[in-house]
């Protein structure tokens, strides 16, 4: 049984750190992006160093007060905040931004937990790296959020997911000890990795502090296609034959049904579109090549495969740096104009790719048992992910079907079990997925 984080538990806390770690919470650490919950907790502890995340564990660790570690509030199924129970105290990472080192010899940058995705990215970029980690959210979302969640984003297929990133971690286990596992080594074989508990784990183990990130060299070029395919099936052979042609060398392959398009025009209509006539399905893709390669005739060459084979029908491919910006604009919307449409029921699902075209085909007809929707199916094809989400129909929003919200994601999680998938691609489980998880 928890106690609440009261005047009786934070007074001593707050004399016990530094003035001013301890401040009142406000929406901003309350909330999560779609809406669905508000979260408990008066207070929001700012930790500046990992010592003092020790002390503040083993205060509410030997007061019986729950904690929510809170990052950049960016999780998408309700893992920041807590809804119903004794008031927890809120404990943010935001002012551990420091950078603890980088490597360029090794490719390794060693960051605190509350660095912003972006200044990730940059330090890298600074030093003439990438750091591939890649998502809508980058600009505010942190390192220690993204290795909780393990998230993926769009450069999984060349790069892996989070995990894959990351070489060490340091953290705060539940007792207030610290697990000082910040190592820089690609081989470390003397017991049980517990970094790879603790990503992933969405801060029910320890909090993670710090993190040793893989870094990877900038490309010499890159070229962006969005293509036209017609059907899933297709472009999926048209990502086998990427494969061969260029292993090792696609760093994104979005597939991106015409329901998006739609959504952009009817949410966003300043936003350019690359066609006259929206596609059924297209696929973006992004290659990075070693220097001695020309991207736009390797680009080229494939598209020309591909239509001899008949896995594409048309497409574009981006003459510039401003072009290949603009596709990608378009991917990076495709979650703000769900938001402002407002879905039914969003779902982020992974499966055997062989199994994706019969899933896409499958699902509409579940749905359709249960009321008529209108559905967007896009994510990281390459991966094996997809985001598959449920609208309600045009002059309906989403309180007209809030009663059918729990037939809608059964009805997909269903389906995606008996197909051998996973409910949870990338997102995590957090308060929105527990009982998808215990069924």
């Amino acid at each position: 049984m928890l106690n609440p984080a009261n005047e009786s538990f934070l007074i001593p806390l707050a004399a016990s750190l530094p003035q001013g770690t301890l401040i009142p919470s406000n929406d901003h650490h309350r909330a999560e992006p779609r809406g669905r919950w508000i979260g408990l907790g008066s207070t929001v502890a700012l930790p500046r160093s990992t010592s003092e995340v020790s002390s503040i564990v083993v205060a509410c660790n030997a007061a019986g007060v729950g904690i929510v570690p809170w990052s950049g509030g960016t999780g998408l199924v309700g893992g920041q905040l807590l809804p119903e129970g004794p008031a927890p105290l809120i404990l943010s990472l935001e002012r551990m931004n420091a950078t603890r080192g980088l490597y360029p010899a090794e490719s390794v940058l060693v960051v605190e937990a509350g660095t912003i995705l972006t200044s990730a990215q940059q330090q890298a970029a600074d030093a003439g790296f990438i750091f591939p980690l890649s998502l809508a959210s980058e600009g505010s979302a942190r390192i220690g959020g993204l290795l909780a969640t393990n998230a993926g984003g769009l450069n999984v297929l060349r790069y892996g997911n989070a995990r894959d990133l990351t070489l060490g971690i340091e953290a705060v286990m539940a007792d207030g000890s610290i697990f000082r596992g910040l190592k820089r080594l690609r081989k470390d074989n003397t017991g049980y990795d517990l970094r790879h508990l603790l990503i992933g784990s969405e801060g029910t183990l320890g909090i993670i502090t710090a993190a040793s990130l893989r870094l990877f060299p900038i490309p010499a070029a890159t070229v962006t296609a969005l293509l036209i395919t017609p059907s899933p099936d297709t472009a999926l052979r048209l990502l086998s034959l990427a494969q061969r042609r260029l292993p090792g060398m696609i760093s994104a392959f979005e597939l991106i049904h015409r329901a998006s398009f739609d959504f952009l025009i009817e949410t966003m209509p300043e936003l350019k579109q690359p066609f006259a006539k929206i596609p059924e399905w297209s696929v973006l893709i992004e290659l990075g090549l070693p220097s001695g390669i020309n991207a736009e005739a390797t680009m080229a060459s494939l598209y020309t495969e591909a239509d001899d084979n008949s896995f594409i029908t048309d497409g574009v491919i981006a003459a510039s740096q401003s072009q290949s910006t603009q596709l990608w604009r378009i991917r990076e919307s495709i979650p703000e104009a769900n938001r402002r449409i407002g879905a039914v029921s969003s779902h982020d699902i992974s499966l055997p790719l062989s199994a994706i075209p019969e899933f896409i085909a499958k699902a509409p007809i579940e749905l359709a048992r249960i009321d008529a929707f209108r559905i967007k199916c896009f994510g990281h094809l390459g991966d094996r992910n997809l985001h598959y989400n449920v609208f309600p129909r045009q002059g309906k929003t989403r309180k007209d079907h809030e009663h059918q919200r729990e037939a809608v994601k059964t009805a997909i999680y269903d389906l995606v079990d008996s197909m051998g998938g996973s409910v949870s691609a990338e997102h995590g489980i957090g308060r929105l997925k527990v009982k998808d998880l215990e069924t």
